[in-house]
């Protein structure tokens, strides 16, 4: 049970990373504009960003399960929302980049991570969505635990970031049609807060029943 427990929450902190979001525009810019040297340390900072946020969520949703699934419903609810409305600020957007102005990288990182309007609520809605099944498993004595996974899912990930950022066709490809994928990463985030908020408000299944 507890090795599947990590590797759910360390897939979930994969999944947090990998699906784009500001850091995920950030890191195409700087791959693109200064290399993947600096991307890499840019993103070294973030992961502390990531950390934070993530034992802070992982908090909430084990304080949450002794309170009750009727405040889990709404926390979904507005994290789906707020999900929806930086969706819809990125498509009507018009810029192609949310790249931070970068004198010291892994300082920039740390505070992008920190300032990251994703974070807290994406960070909610991932965590919640994959430990909710595991009955019995939030609770404070495995809060510990549950964050050294997710930091663990984290360090796999930014890796692939850094990989893939700094691909040559992808660099390329940033350069030319930057407002098309931040436009693109509206949409993402618009499916997904949609998502969260239809489970939010569907028929709750006492996973948290004690």
């Amino acid at each position: 049970m507890q090795i599947d427990v990590f590797l759910t929450t360390l897939l979930a902190g994969m999944a947090y990373v990998l699906i784009p979001g500001p850091a995920t525009l950030a890191a195409l810019n700087l791959s693109a504009t200064k290399g993947r040297r600096t991307c890499c340390t840019f993103l070294v900072g973030h992961l502390l960003g990531d950390l934070f946020w993530a034992s802070l969520a992982i908090a909430a949703i084990i304080g949450t399960s002794y309170l009750g699934p009727a405040l889990f419903q709404a926390l979904g609810m507005i994290c789906g929302m707020y999900l929806i409305y930086l969706g819809g600020r990125a498509w009507i957007s018009s810029q192609t980049t949310t790249a931070p102005l970068v004198v010291n990288p892994w300082r920039s990182g740390l505070i992008f991570g920190l300032t990251n309007p994703k974070a807290y609520p994406f960070a909610i809605a991932m965590f919640a969505s994959v430990l909710s099944r595991f009955e019995g498993t939030l609770v404070i004595g495995n809060a510990t635990f549950l964050v050294i996974a997710a930091f663990c899912g984290f360090i796999v990930a930014t890796a692939l970031v850094v990989f893939w950022t700094g691909l040559p066709a992808i660099r390329y490809g940033f350069l030319r049609y930057g407002l098309v994928i931040n436009r693109a990463i509206g949409v993402i985030f618009i499916v997904l807060g949609a998502k969260i908020v239809v489970d939010a408000t569907a028929d709750y299944d006492p996973r948290f029943k004690r």
